[in-house]
C-alpha cells in the first residue's frame, strides 16, 4: 500500500451498473498462463490495526441439523490459540485512494526503522465503492496469545428424554407429567490472554452466543458490548508481560 507517485496502473469508468478498468501498460499472456497484474497502488494510506481473539474454534457442521447443535455438549469448546491482526481504513481520496474497488488481493507494506520497505499481510477484499471502509485480516499476531476453555456446562432438556429425533434434530418429546418444563443450558467460559510484546496491546475478544437466539449473560469479570443478536465483546487492554482472564456464565432457554 505505500510506493513511489507514478502513473496508476489501472484507470477506472463507471457503465451502468459496473465499472470498467483499463490497464495503463499491455500485458502479455502466453498460452494457459495466469499472471498477477499489479492494479492500484498508494502511498501514506492512513489505518487502524486492532486485534481480535475468537477463541471458538468451530468447525463447519453442514452435515449436522443445527437444532441438534444446541443439546451437543463438546460443540464449540475447542480452542483457537491465535489472535487475528485487523487492519481498517477509509477507501477515499483523502486517504490517497478514492477508487472503486474491485474484489481481488490486497497487500500491505511498511517500512521499518531503517526505512526498508517490508511486506506486513495479504488477503482478499469484496468489491468496495469509494469512500467505503475496507477491513481485512492480515495475519496472526506473533506476540499475543489467546485460550479460551469452559468451566461448566449444566443442561436440563424439560420434558424431552435425552435422544434426538434425526428428521428434526429436536429431542424426542416425552409424556409431560405435572407443569410442563422448557429445556435450559447453563455454560461458562474462561478466556485467557497473554501480551509478550513490548508495548502495551489491546485485544478485542469476540464470542459467539451459538446455542439460541434467547440467552441471558448471567455472571461477567468484566463490560461488554453486545455486537449483534448473537455475539457479544469484551475489551481487553494489556500492559507489556501481562496475563488478563476473562471470564462469562451465558444461560440459554427454549
Amino acid at each position: 500500500m505505500a510506493a513511489v507517485g507514478a502513473a496508476p496502473p489501472v484507470t477506472e469508468k463507471a457503465f451502468d451498473e459496473y465499472h470498467l478498468y483499463t490497464l495503463e501498460h499491455p500485458t502479455t499472456l502466453l498460452d494457459r498462463e495466469k499472471k498477477q497484474v499489479e492494479f492500484v497502488r498508494a502511498a501514506g494510506v492512513s489505518s487502524m490495526v486492532s486485534y481480535v481473539y475468537e477463541g471458538a474454534q468451530i468447525l463447519s457442521e453442514q452435515s449436522m441439523i443445527p437444532e441438534a447443535l444446541r443439546m451437543e455438549a463438546d460443540y464449540g469448546t475447542a480452542s483457537n490459540p491465535k489472535v487475528w491482526v485487523m487492519r481498517e481504513f477509509t477507501n477515499s481520496a483523502d486517504n490517497h485512494l478514492g477508487l472503486p474497488m474491485p474484489k481481488g488481493r490486497l497487500r500491505v507494506y511498511r517500512r521499518d526503522t531503517t526505512g526498508q520497505m517490508e511486506f506486513t499481510g495479504e488477503n482478499v477484499i469484496e468489491h468496495t465503492p469509494r469512500g467505503e471502509l475496507i477491513r481485512l485480516t492480515t495475519g496472526n499476531a506473533f506476540d499475543l496469545v489467546g485460550e479460551r476453555k469452559r468451566t461448566e456446562f449444566k443442561i436440563d432438556i424439560g420434558n424431552s428424554v435425552g435422544t434426538i429425533d434425526p428428521t428434526t434434530g429436536l429431542p424426542i418429546a416425552a409424556p409431560v407429567v405435572g407443569r410442563p418444563r422448557s429445556p435450559w443450558i447453563d455454560e461458562s467460559f474462561e478466556i485467557t490472554l497473554r501480551n509478550h510484546k513490548k508495548e502495551e496491546a489491546e485485544i478485542r475478544v469476540v464470542e459467539h452466543l451459538y446455542r439460541g437466539a434467547n440467552w441471558e449473560i448471567t455472571k461477567k469479570s468484566q463490560g461488554y458490548r453486545r455486537k449483534d443478536s448473537q455475539t457479544i465483546e469484551f475489551l481487553v487492554q494489556l500492559k507489556p508481560d501481562e496475563e488478563q482472564q476473562v471470564s462469562y456464565a451465558v444461560h440459554y432457554k427454549w
